[in-house]
């Protein structure tokens, strides 16, 4: 039968209780045990699919197809464990399947209420699909005392009394502020926000705590006496300087041995630790840095590419080399007296990912020309790909017109808006004025790869599959073309309908691909296009 850890956070957001989860789950598994991590958030949005990358960050893409939160990224990242539509819930789909069995007559005309049928469906969903798990791990957004986690935080304390103290630990994610004018490190917070979540009937076992200054001895006993924890579980959490060393951080202040001793769990022997411990190892001792340029739509918030940001970080780790990120904003190369050049010379490879809409568009199609014509290493995901067609039509094919319908009718559509395609269950449908939500090309598809291309040979292999999440697709109609101006179509669909792939075969490294590849890579197992693309950005730096 699974345990669960219930994570929850006080005082203020952005305490890194998501990444505190993937790196005690990557603990547990150092240890031998089998873990998933879930996320539980309470904002009333179905999904994060149709939420601006401004407020949201990235939406992460799961193999089902299933369009969640930025954190399960953290989780796959770390723990390797694929994530899936059943590892993400938000009150709006909790509340949405309620309502859709109210009107269908399920309740019997009963009067549906926050208690029980809110509650219970949200135990439901902690508890489906972990017979084969050792612990699951639930990760609740927000912060104690938000109007709307106050259902989530419910059904906890429910869990708690029907699957026994022995099933289930508690932990809590606080801050302990440093104010300088008083020189001194404050418990009080910390001490409120337990307080607090002990009057809704949760009492925590362990305590994370946010600082920037060390935890003294006396202040962790302190937190401890007011908290009704011992001392062992007050866990000390300072920055570190990676998201990758904080496992071993973690490790090293006994977190992991304190939560298995809230369950009564003595363990036989020390974690293999060894995975991270190569990671740190590549860390330290670089061997050279490269610069990359990022150029795209939402660089004012890096969360919106944070899946990107890691997966260029673990292409760096791959080759043993600092790879610094030059985020560019599209629109400052749109415009007569726009200075390409200037802002790209200094970056050793350049990079256009994801986005939707105009804005931006004739920025990135710049870049991509820059890239071409100047020998630059260029990667182009989804988006990125598209207009790497674009360019080439214009520039190489005679398309003077060529655009994309994701922008407006134009005659020459080399990017359009496919209504139907073969996915994973059979024919899948698309209405061209339909929702946005869950209406685009999602999750994991297989692309087939020419033998003979520089993907097939960076892949090991001629089958793939990838994520995907977009609506517009590059248009078969325009292949001959393009191919004639020298970008071949490396990679379709199994069924030869959609380009998966383009490159150039004459460029030192040029490859677009319609797919994220960036969410299945991890700091253990990099991606083998990030692998491939910095090993072309130190060749490129070693020529400067």
């Amino acid at each position: 039968m699974a345990r669960f850890i219930f994570v929850t956070g006080g005082v203020v957001s952005s305490l890194g209780k998501g990444l505190m989860a993937a790196a005690l789950a990557a603990l547990l598994q150092a240890r031998g045990y089998r873990v998933r991590i879930r996320k539980f958030d309470p904002y009333l949005n179905v999904d994060p699919g149709t939420m601006s990358p401004y407020q949201h960050g990235e939406v992460y893409v799961t193999d089902d197809g299933a369009e969640t939160d930025l954190d399960l990224g953290h989780y796959e990242r770390f723990t390797g464990v694929a994530s899936r539509q059943s590892d993400n819930v938000t009150s709006g789909r909790i509340y949405q399947q309620i309502i859709t069995r109210e009107r269908r007559g399920d309740y019997l005309g009963a009067t549906v209420q926050v208690i029980p049928h809110v509650t219970d469906a949200i135990k439901a969903f902690a508890r489906a699909e972990t017979e084969d798990l050792d612990f699951v791990l639930c990760e609740i957004g927000g912060t104690v005392g938000d109007i709307e986690s106050l259902p989530f935080i419910e059904a906890i304390r429910q869990l708690r009394n029907e699957l026994g103290r022995g099933q289930t630990v508690s932990i809590h994610t606080t801050l302990v502020p440093y104010i300088t004018a008083a020189g001194e490190l404050k418990t009080k917070p910390t001490q409120h926000s337990v307080r607090e979540l002990a009057a809704l009937g949760v009492v925590p076992d362990v305590l994370v705590c946010r600082c920037e200054h060390p935890l003294p001895a006396s202040e962790r006993a302190k937190i401890a006496l007011f908290c009704n924890v011992p001392a062992s579980a007050v866990i000390p959490a300072l920055d570190a300087k990676s998201i990758y060393a904080v496992p071993l951080q973690y490790h090293a202040e006994g977190l992991d041995e304190e939560v298995l001793r809230a369950f009564g769990i003595m363990p036989a022997s020390a974690p293999d630790l060894s995975r991270w411990t190569d990671i740190a190892d590549r860390l330290t001792n670089l061997e050279g840095e490269v610069t990359v340029g990022v150029v795209g739509k939402y660089v004012g918030l890096q969360d919106a590419y944070k899946s990107l940001n890691e997966a260029l970080v673990h292409g760096g780790l791959a080759n043993r080399v600092k790879v610094n990120i030059r985020w560019i904003d599209a629109e400052l190369f749109e415009g007569e007296e726009a200075d390409v050049a200037a802002a790209l010379e200094p970056c050793h490879a350049i990079l256009v990912p994801g986005a939707f809409g105009e804005r931006g568009a004739e920025g990135k199609i710049a870049s991509v020309r820059f890239a071409r014509e100047r020998g630059v290493p260029y990667f182009g995901i989804c988006f990125g790909m598209q207009m790497a067609c674009v360019e080439g039509a214009r520039s190489l094919a005679g398309i003077a017109g060529a655009s994309s319908t994701e922008f407006g009718p134009t005659p020459e559509p080399v990017v359009g808006l496919i209504t139907e395609w073969m996915g994973r269950d059979g024919l899948e449908k698309r209405e061209e004025q339909g929702d946005l939500g869950g209406t685009m090309r999602l999750g994991a598809y297989e692309a087939r790869l020419d033998g003979n291309s520089v993907v097939a040979s960076i892949y090991g292999g001629s089958i793939i599959s990838e994520r995907h999440r977009h609506r517009y697709e590059v248009n078969t109609g325009y292949r001959d073309a393009l191919e004639r101006g020298g970008l071949v179509f490396s990679g379709m669909s199994p069924d030869g309908m959609l380009p998966e792939i383009v490159e150039r075969p004459d460029h030192p490294w040029f490859v677009g691909v319609q797919f994220h590849p960036e969410l299945k890579s991890k700091p253990f197992a990099p991606h083998p296009l990030f692998r491939s693309f910095i090993e072309a950005a130190v060749k490129q730096s070693r020529l400067f």
